[in-house]
């Protein structure tokens, strides 16, 4: 066969870089599998970066979902998760907590379900070093790969680049644990801490630079103040929302949503409030008493009397039902 001799310009331009585009009609007659839920509203395929405070229970929280996914059960106390294996690498406890974890638990043994697609590891290289090798060996020995937890992050992050910012370092270190999870659709979940003194923006709370949580497809914060435990997540797949949960016998349980369980929690205290007061309080008296925001509490009363909650009493002045009826004269 003759040889082609392009020209020389011709020759040239296809020596260079070319995007490989795509029209709109095609890429819209394109049918895509749906979103592969691990833990339904929180996590998804891809990676996933829960952050929080050290001892707060991040994980004890991995170990929930690890299970739920293992046996085919529930995590957080109502979520159902479909069965599949689950590697965790625990390079923190080690097998002797791990052990005294499951233990609590499943103290009975006769009652223990079935863990036997939760595998451990207890030691990794660093991603810069067959991490990703080693991932992969597992994936091909399991039948149905689901989940990944690595606790923790720090402890397969490479080494940073003088060459690079944090930023740039980090992101090029988690980059291609996160496209080895989104191209094999498994869930990559990876603990971190979060910094000091928190953040505005939960994002911001992550311990390091911004390119860890650029480079996730999903962050979740686990996080407590004085009104008790939430579970912020935000994702490129995932609805932004924050739950709050409550913690008992190691086991995380979701609740509901962080602002409907507080708005509950605050009609509790003015409600109690109302009840124990010989007569009708303000929303700057009820603000004395319950330590509450004089703002909040006019809102919530507002609510509160149109639900029939508790009743107006002259100007400003407001009662618990129960008082309201034992001081309303008699037939």
């Amino acid at each position: 066969m003759d040889r082609v001799i392009l020209p020389a310009a011709e020759y040239e331009r296809q020596k260079k870089p070319r995007f490989t585009a795509i029209s709109t009609t095609e890429l819209m007659a394109i049918e895509f599998p749906p979103i592969r839920w691990t833990v339904s509203g929180y996590v998804a395929e891809g990676l996933s970066i829960l952050a929080g405070r050290q001892k707060l229970g991040k994980t004890w929280l991995a170990i929930d979902w690890a299970i739920a996914v293992a046996c085919g059960g529930v995590a957080m106390g109502s979520i159902y998760c479909e069965q599949g294996d689950v590697l965790y690498i625990d390079m923190e406890n080690g097998p002797r907590r791990i052990q005294g974890r499951i233990d609590i638990l499943f103290p009975s043994e006769r009652l223990r379900p079935d863990l036997s697609r939760l595998r451990w590891v207890s030691d990794a290289p660093a991603l810069n070093k067959g991490f990703l090798d080693a991932l992969e060996d597992w994936r091909l020995t399991v039948d149905q790969p689901r989940l990944v937890v690595i606790d923790v992050l720090q402890r397969i992050k490479p080494s940073g680049n003088a060459n690079q910012t944090s930023y740039e370092s980090d992101y090029a270190a988690f980059s291609g644990l996160q496209a080895w999870a989104t191209r094999n659709r498994v869930a990559v979940v990876a603990l971190h801490h979060t910094r000091k003194g928190g953040a505005d923006d939960p994002l911001e709370a992550l311990s390091g630079s911004n390119g860890l949580s650029a480079c996730a497809d999903t962050t979740l914060v686990l996080d407590r103040d004085h009104e008790g435990v939430t579970l912020y997540v935000r994702g490129r797949d995932v609805e932004e929302k924050e739950s709050a949960l409550t913690f008992a016998g190691g086991v995380w349980i979701v609740t509901g949503e962080a602002a409907d369980v507080r708005r509950s929690s605050e009609r509790g205290n003015i409600l109690a409030a109302l009840e124990e007061a010989t007569e009708p309080m303000s929303p700057t008296d009820l603000s004395n008493v319950t330590g509450m925001k004089n703002g909040n509490i006019r809102r919530l009363l507002h609510s509160m009397l149109k639900a029939g909650e508790v009743q107006k009493s002259g100007r400003g002045g407001y009662l618990h039902l129960k008082n309201a009826t034992a001081n309303s004269p008699g037939e």
